[in-house]
């Protein structure tokens, strides 16, 4: 298959926040076109559920509706990773391929197993392009790695600033363009200045630092804790109420326990630390991001943040399992913790009010360590 031929295929894949940003990189360097689905929207859901089983997750629902709407845009192929774990996330790609046959859809569907490593993402560049030119697939796969890292880079920043800046809206607008500039970016030089560019933006937004901001771990399932629709904007909604929030589940530390090499991964990966700490409440893995999830609750307070919020989709077994083991957690810890669980018939009123009296109670039982420590100097004191 020629360059030119590579150039007329239309590849897309679903959104999960901002993954799309580094899948775009892979096929463009690749010499396809990534066809990006409009943003998950109400409408999407609408499609996914409309098609889908009524018990099935809601990550399901929205993977369907994004290649639905993308179908519709006229695509070559659809794509989406597949997983061999202990999760219905491995049952998706053939319920989805046939939902889209029966709704007389045409279009390749195609999967990526990232835990087949760099050779399942160089199978996957092979099916959609035809390309035998390994190099090229390494380099390509080189810049979305590192596309992923620099993404959430920014995404770490966002977080900072967005918790303490002075004019609401102006760390993510800042956010947004940087995420614009590595979308552009076409080499490894390229991508390089936009993250630098990127950072600089975000740390020009004018913040109160000396502001008393809160800190939160978000864990769950990864989809859901990645993916703004998802979990209804709860990272600029807890910004704006003066909350830093933590992504426990990244895509970059997932990709450090799938295909990163061990002789290139600096430090405890992830999935090595859930097994260190999970231990006293889950001795192995249940499926899911459980095992990740239970471990995050004492990491938490290895860290002694403020508390941690656990979002997980309506129906998903591991976490459900998790959640039972939280109380004994909290109990134990002495750490707030707040579990929400999402579907398409989640309202946001009461989410938000979910969300507000967490932050009220965490702020309450700070404020409370700190009269007490206050009173503890004073009494040495006398």
């Amino acid at each position: 298959m020629n360059s030119n031929e590579n150039k007329k295929i239309k590849v897309s894949f679903p959104h999960m926040g901002t993954i799309y940003v580094a899948w775009q990189m892979a096929l463009k360097t690749m010499g396809v076109e990534a066809f990006i689905p409009p943003y998950t929207s109400k409408k999407t859901l609408s499609l996914g559920t409309k098609n889908s089983p009524e018990a099935i997750c809601l990550p399901y629902k929205l993977i369907l509706g994004n290649f639905i709407e993308a179908l519709a845009g006229g695509v070559d192929y659809v794509s989406m990773i597949a997983s061999p774990g202990i999760c219905r996330l491995g049952e998706y790609g053939r319920n989805i391929e046939q939902v889209l046959m029966e709704l007389g859809y045409k279009a390749n569907y195609i999967e990526l197993n990232l835990y087949d490593g760099f050779k399942g993402m160089v199978d996957y560049l092979h099916r959609v392009t035809g390309s035998k030119n390994y190099l090229k697939m390494l380099y390509a796969i080189y810049l979305a790695v590192r596309t992923v890292f620099a993404v959430d880079e920014l995404q770490s920043f966002l977080s900072y600033y967005r918790a303490r800046e002075i004019n609401k809206g102006d760390a993510e607008r800042a956010f947004n363009k940087a995420i614009k500039l590595v979308k552009d970016a076409n080499n490894y030089k390229e991508l390089s200045k936009a993250l630098k560019d990127g950072l600089k933006d975000i740390s020009s937004v004018k913040i109160d630092k000396q502001k008393d901001v809160l800190h939160v771990d978000l864990t769950g399932e990864i989809y859901i804790v990645n993916d703004e629709f998802s979990n209804q904007y709860m990272e600029r909604e807890l910004g704006a109420m003066g909350v830093q929030v933590r992504r426990s589940l990244t895509i970059s530390s997932f990709l450090k326990d799938a295909i990163i090499p061990k002789i290139f991964k600096k430090g405890e990966t992830h999935l090595e630390r859930a097994y260190r700490l999970a231990k006293p409440y889950l001795m192995r893995d249940i499926g899911g991001d459980a095992l990740e999830c239970v471990s995050d609750v004492l990491y938490a307070k290895e860290r002694n943040v403020d508390g941690l919020i656990h979002v997980s989709p309506f129906t998903c077994m591991p976490e459900i399992m998790s959640q039972n083991i939280f109380p004994k957690m909290r109990e134990d810890t002495n750490l707030p913790i707040l579990s929400l669980i999402m579907d398409e018939q989640t309202g946001r009123a009461g989410y938000i009010t979910r969300l507000e009296a967490f932050v009220d109670l965490m702020r309450r039982k700070k404020n409370k360590a700190k009269l007490q420590e206050r009173q503890q100097k004073e009494a040495q004191k006398v």
